[in-house]
């Protein structure tokens, strides 16, 4: 059925381009894998046809992202020192991953923090999902809040309905971009793997202030959904993104989810 025989209800979140992204989501995980294959078919009309066509071609599928580093098993306050340090996949330039992209720059912390982190992260993954329910508030609590790191987040959508979760952040209220991705992170396997995932996340939505009439609206905003791609084009074009979620710190390169002690001895390596 084309897409011009359904109603907007009908074309929201719907699941054309899930299939036609299937092999994309390796790149997340195995676990991934299970996800999207429960998780039914639908998107936006836009999103849809867009990110079908404006997702850049898909990396070879990929094994699981590796663990960023070896933790050793230490309960004591100095477990972190006893953490071995993730080694680097690579380097960028700093100055140019940190220029002006297609969308504004969601960020927390001093913009002259002497660490700065860009995470290049999926809705739909459940790695980003793990680090961001188990890792970034003490991060943020420890060193964002602190003035000693700048945390930047980009968008990375491997499939219709993580770029339909990216775009209701950012047609949220100002400053409920970062509580939005936190409560639909936390509630992950409630929507991404509903039946039906238009009124998963419109429910989800509706407890960050949204009416159905603007939940429509910006999931058929087409130049968001552009937008959002874009980033993801960029990332994976000018600085290697295959998987998520992917960080650099200072430019290092690093793949996979951290620990809270594995990422504050990344930190504190740099301060």
């Amino acid at each position: 059925m084309s897409a011009s025989e359904k109603s907007l209800s009908k074309r929201l979140l719907g699941g054309a381009a899930v299939a036609a992204l299937a092999v994309m989501l390796a790149a997340c995980s195995e676990e991934k894998k299970e996800t999207a294959s429960t998780a039914p078919t639908e998107t936006s009309a836009t999103a849809e046809a867009t990110t079908t066509a404006s997702t850049p071609a898909a990396p070879a599928a990929t094994s699981e992202a590796k663990p960023a580093a070896t933790e050793v098993a230490q309960a004591s306050p100095s477990a972190a020192a006893k953490v071995e340090l993730p080694q680097p996949e690579g380097t960028v330039d700093v100055k140019k991953l940190l220029e002006p992209g297609a969308l504004p720059e969601m960020a927390l912390g001093e913009a002259n923090a002497p660490v700065t982190i860009v995470e290049y992260m999926s809705m739909t993954c459940p790695h980003c999902a793990n680090f961001h329910n188990k890792t970034f508030d003490a991060i943020k609590a420890k060193y964002v809040d602190s003035g000693k790191v700048r945390f930047i987040i980009r968008e990375f959508p491997f499939d219709p309905r993580a770029a339909a979760a990216f775009m209701l952040a950012r047609c949220a209220p100002e400053g409920q971009y970062f509580p939005m991705i936190s409560m639909l992170f936390k509630q992950q396997e409630q929507w991404a793997a509903a039946q039906n995932g238009r009124d998963a996340l419109l429910q989800m939505s509706k407890l960050a202030g949204f009416t159905q009439e603007s939940f429509e609206a910006c999931l058929t905003n087409q130049k968001l959904l552009d937008d959002v791609n874009a980033v993801m084009q960029r990332g994976a074009k000018d600085f290697g993104v295959k998987s998520t979620p992917t960080f650099f710190v200072n430019g290092e390169h690093y793949s996979g989810d951290m620990s809270v002690d594995v990422m504050s001895a990344l930190i504190d390596s740099k301060l």
